[in-house]
C-alpha cells in the first residue's frame, strides 16, 4: 500500500476516534436509519461533541479551527463504513464554507456556533424539477420589499432536506440579469410559508433524507442576504463547487476501498467448487486490477487535496476528479458484487447497499457529462 504523507500522527490518531464512534453510534442503527428515511439527531449532537462537525470552522464561531484534512477524514471513515445516510460533510464542508467566506459577523456569530453544536442541521438547495444542473434556468425568486425579501419556488433532491433547520436557498434577485441575477439566501425552515416536503424514495442512499422544498411567499429579513449585495450568488456557488467536487472524490474512493476490503474477505471465506473463491484465477486478476484502479485514484485524490489546501485546485482539476473517481466507484462496486454472487444483491450484504449507494455520485455536483464539458472548456 502506497503510503499517505498527507495525513501526520494528529490526523490519524483522530481517524482512530472517528472510525469507534461511527463503529459504536452508526454502524449498528444503519439499518433502522434506512427503514426510517434518515439518521436520528442524537447521532449528530454525539458527533458535535467529538468535534466531528465543522472542525474547519474557527474556534471563535464554536468550530475546532483545524485544517480540512480533518474533514477529509471523517467522509474517509463515514464512506468506508458505508453509512450513506450521514450527512455531515454538506453541513460541515460545503454550507458552513458559505456562510464562513461569504456571511456577515453577525451570521457567522448566529449561525456557525449552533452548527458546530449539532443544534442546527443544514442543507443547501440548488436544484429545481425543470433545472437539474443547470443553475442560471433556476425560477425561484426573492423580490425585495421593504426590509424583506418575498422568496417563492421549490427545490428538489435536497440533501438533510427533512431534517435542515437552516437552508441555504439559491434565487433570482434579477430574472432579467440571468447569472448576474442570482443571490442566495440563508432560510430558516420554521418560517410561515416554508415547507418540505415529501421525503424522496431513492434508488440507493435510503437513510439520507432527501427531499422536496417549497416556499410561498417566505419573508426572508435583508440581513439573510449572503454577500455584501445582490447578484453574487452565481460567483459564489461557482468558487466554492471545486471543493465540493473534492469531497465527492474523497467519498468515492473511500467507498471503493471499503468495497474492496469486503470483497477480498469474502473470497477468502466463500467457498466454491471445494476451495475459497479466491483461488479461481478469474478471482485473483480482477481484485489485482481492481486494486491498481484504486491505488491510482487515492493518488489522485491526495494529490488534489495537496492543492486545495494549497489553495490551488482548479475548477477543471475538480471536475476531471469528480468524473473520474465517481465513474471507477460504481465500476468497482459492480465487479466487487459479480464476486459474491447471488448473495451481493441481496439488501442484508454491506457491497448491495454500496452499488446502490454509488449510482447517484455520477449525477450530483454536476453530472459527470458537466464536467466532462468543463473540462473541455479548458483545451
Amino acid at each position: 500500500m502506497i503510503s499517505r504523507p498527507l495525513f501526520d500522527s494528529d490526523h490519524n490518531q483522530f481517524r482512530d476516534t472517528v472510525t469507534r464512534f461511527l463503529e459504536h453510534e452508526a454502524v449498528p442503527h444503519h439499518g433502522q436509519w434506512e427503514k426510517d428515511g434518515q439518521v436520528s439527531r442524537e447521532l449528530w449532537t454525539k458527533a458535535a461533541e467529538l468535534g466531528l462537525l465543522c472542525p474547519n470552522v474557527p474556534e471563535e464561531y464554536g468550530g475546532a479551527g483545524v485544517d480540512f484534512r480533518y474533514s477529509a477524514v471523517v467522509m474517509e471513515e463515514v464512506s468506508r463504513l458505508g453509512l450513506s445516510g450521514i450527512g455531515f460533510f454538506l453541513h460541515s464542508d460545503i454550507v458552513a464554507p458559505y456562510i464562513l467566506h461569504y456571511g456577515t459577523e453577525e451570521q457567522k456569530q448566529k449561525y456557525l456556533p449552533r452548527m458546530a453544536r449539532g443544534e442546527m442541521i443544514t442543507a443547501i438547495a440548488m436544484t429545481e424539477p425543470g433545472a437539474g444542473s443547470d443553475l442560471q434556468s433556476i425560477r425561484t425568486t426573492a423580490v425585495r420589499d421593504g426590509d424583506h425579501y418575498i422568496l417563492n419556488g421549490s427545490k428538489t433532491f435536497i440533501t438533510n432536506g427533512q431534517m435542515a433547520d437552516l437552508v441555504i436557498v439559491v434565487a433570482k434577485t434579477d430574472p432579467k440579469e440571468g447569472a448576474k441575477g442570482t443571490s442566495l439566501f440563508l432560510v430558516e425552515a420554521d418560517w410561515e410559508g416554508f415547507a418540505k416536503g415529501r421525503n424522496l424514495e431513492k434508488v440507493g442512499m435510503k437513510a439520507q433524507d432527501t427531499s422536496e422544498l417549497f416556499f410561498q411567499d417566505v419573508k426572508v429579513p435583508a440581513e439573510n442576504l449572503l454577500g455584501s449585495s445582490e447578484g453574487q450568488g452565481f460567483m459564489q456557488l461557482m468558487q466554492e463547487l471545486p471543493q465540493e467536487r473534492l469531497l465527492v472524490g474523497l467519498v468515492a474512493l473511500a467507498a471503493c476501498e471499503g468495497a474492496f476490503q469486503w470483497t477480498l474477505d469474502y473470497t477468502k471465506e466463500r467457498k466454491a467448487f471445494g476451495k475459497p473463491v479466491i483461488g479461481f484465477q478469474n478471482t485473483r486478476f480482477k481484485l489485482a486490477e481492481l486494486k491498481a484502479d484504486i491505488t491510482a485514484g487515492r493518488t489522485f485524490v491526495d494529490r488534489c487535496m495537496e492543492l486545495h489546501l494549497d489553495g490551488k485546485l482548479d475548477v477543471q482539476t475538480a471536475a476531471m476528479l469528480k468524473q473520474w473517481t465517481t465513474d471507477l466507484q460504481c465500476r468497482v462496486m459492480d465487479e466487487c458484487l459479480q464476486l459474491f454472487g447471488g448473495y451481493g444483491y441481496m439488501w442484508e450484504y454491506p457491497i448491495a447497499r454500496a452499488w446502490a449507494d454509488a449510482r447517484v455520485q455520477r449525477i450530483y455536483a454536476g453530472t459527470n457529462e458537466i464536467m466532462k464539458e468543463i473540462v473541455a472548456r479548458s483545451f
